[in-house]
């Protein structure tokens, strides 16, 4: 891995790391959803919605389950 793709990742990480530390402790399930969709958001940057999509994908074809974007706290 190059240098810079390393400190890319190790921004991601952390800016991951951030929100879990700011708000992954808000009650309610709906918030935490929130807060672990912002830190997927972090790790994929551009390729969120192609997670999301390979997510959604399961036994019973593309929509087998549906990724819940939460409620920010």
């Amino acid at each position: 891995m190059s240098n810079d793709a390393a400190e890319k990742l190790k921004a991601k990480v952390t800016a991951a790391l951030n929100i879990a530390f700011d708000d992954g402790t808000t009650d309610g399930g709906h918030h935490k959803m929130w807060v672990i969709d912002q830190m997927v958001r972090a790790l994929t940057g551009d390729d969120y919605d192609t997670w999301v999509k390979e997510f959604n994908t399961g036994e019973d074809g593309p929509n087998s389950y549906e990724w819940d974007e939460g409620i920010p706290p």
